[in-house]
């Protein structure tokens, strides 16, 4: 069976590609390749910073780029390895050890989670057929992006630390670093980023939200997989009088996705989502179609690489614990899951009163209004409503936006 449900057959999506014997490659490179070779980049460049002090951040900090060989026999400082001779780029390593710092994560915390243990790559791509990893203890993603995509963060980088310390809160991306590997003549860009949906938790749905209406319904294809993605017309027909928050909860939940839709604005950025996922409290049991999110069937595990050396556990004090405040669910084998996992839920209830929690962040933030964009949206408004499509001018979207947020999707409670 491959990535597309088809047994047999092949499957192309962007640089990504399954063969008909399920072998995936990005770039015509194996994934598993792939990610051995950014373990070890990641190894090599983050441990750098042991010898390297902590110091304030300059503004040409955010402009760095270093580049290491890492060739096959090994190289200066670098270890040999089983795959092919490759080049890496550590782009401003500096500002993403600042970012890391601010969210409480040191050195041995990020080792031990990327190269410690196996990785496992998900295998639903994106739309435009990037790949995505997973680390064993649900932390961080690591996600290819485009050249372009990586161009704009790293333009975006010096505001986006200033947005970081005045709004700690954010539910924008956390970048915690970004790379590039380089193999003969292909160049794959990756970007390490804050997890969103927790392995261990049961998902019942998941929605990507744009405020838009026109094609935001989930296709059939995209409702016949295990856990489908869902989309804002869907999430109106499931869920008619929204999801219900405390008075303080959602106060707060507003404010942030102001705050966050002000800076994305600045920015000239459109065509952002708020992913959703929600885990029923009351019943554990519904999960998305064959429990993909609980049972972790469908992800692929990747080697580990025998020339990265494990890194002890953090300790106790190096533990990052993130604060979660959740009512006790009926279940408790649950109870135990959410209480493990570092990544916390926002409590709510549905229309029929059951317990929920709420996983919620913003994302594809790479997206600017420039040329391309502005075509797009002529194109589509010579077709339909131009003020229903996603993609419109950064200052509407955002209004559009938060509307919708307000009006459809999240409900203040009166008690």
């Amino acid at each position: 069976m491959t990535a597309n449900g088809a047994p047999g057959s092949s499957h192309k999506r962007g640089h990504r590609r399954v063969s008909r014997d399920g072998n995936v490659t990005f770039k015509r490179r194996s994934t598993s390749e792939i990610m051995t070779a950014i373990q070890l980049g990641i190894e090599y460049t983050v441990s750098r910073e042991n010898h390297t002090p902590m110091r304030d951040l300059l503004t040409h900090d955010f402009c760095v780029v270093e580049s290491f060989d890492f060739p096959s026999d090994g190289g200066r400082g670098t270890p040999a390895h089983k795959l092919s001779s490759f080049a890496f780029k550590c782009y401003a390593p500096a500002a993403f050890r600042h970012f890391r710092r601010f969210y409480g994560i040191n050195m041995a915390q990020f080792l031990h989670s990327i190269c410690a243990s196996s990785l496992l790559e998900l295998p639903n791509a994106g739309a435009s057929g990037s790949i995505f990893f997973r680390t064993a203890d649900d932390c961080f993603i690591i996600k290819t992006v485009q050249s372009g995509e990586a161009k704009y963060l790293r333009r975006l980088l010096q505001q986006y630390y200033i947005t970081l310390t005045q709004n700690p809160g954010t539910l924008l991306p956390k970048f915690y670093g970004l790379y590039c590997y380089k193999c003969g003549s292909k160049r794959i860009r990756f970007a390490v980023m804050n997890n969103l949906l927790p392995s261990s938790v049961p998902i019942c749905e998941k929605f990507d939200l744009k405020g838009s209406t026109y094609k935001r319904r989930a296709s059939p294809e995209e409702k016949a997989k295990a856990c489908p993605t869902l989309k804002d017309l869907d999430f109106r027909e499931i869920h008619p009088s929204g999801l219900l928050l405390e008075a303080e909860a959602y106060d707060q939940l507003v404010d942030t996705l102001a705050r966050d839709c002000l800076v994305l604005r600045s920015f000239s950025i459109m065509d952002y989502s708020l992913l959703v996922a929600v885990c029923n409290l009351d019943s554990p049991d519904a999960v998305c179609g064959d429990a993909e999110v609980k049972l972790n069937h469908q992800l692929i595990p990747t080697p580990q690489p025998d020339a990265i050396a494990p890194h002890p556990p953090p300790t106790e004090q190096q533990r990052w614990h993130p604060a979660s405040a959740t009512a006790p669910p009926a279940d408790p084998e649950l109870e135990s899951a959410i209480k493990r996992s570092p990544i916390s839920g926002l409590p709510a209830r549905n229309e029929r009163g059951d317990r929920l929690l709420l996983y919620v962040g913003i994302v594809d933030i790479l997206q600017d209004y420039r040329l391309a964009k502005r075509m797009e949206h002529t194109m589509w408004s010579l077709v339909t409503d131009a003020e229903s499509v996603s993609v419109v001018h950064p200052d509407f979207y955002s209004t559009r936006y938060q509307s919708f947020l307000r009006e459809f999707v999240f409900k203040r409670s009166v008690d």
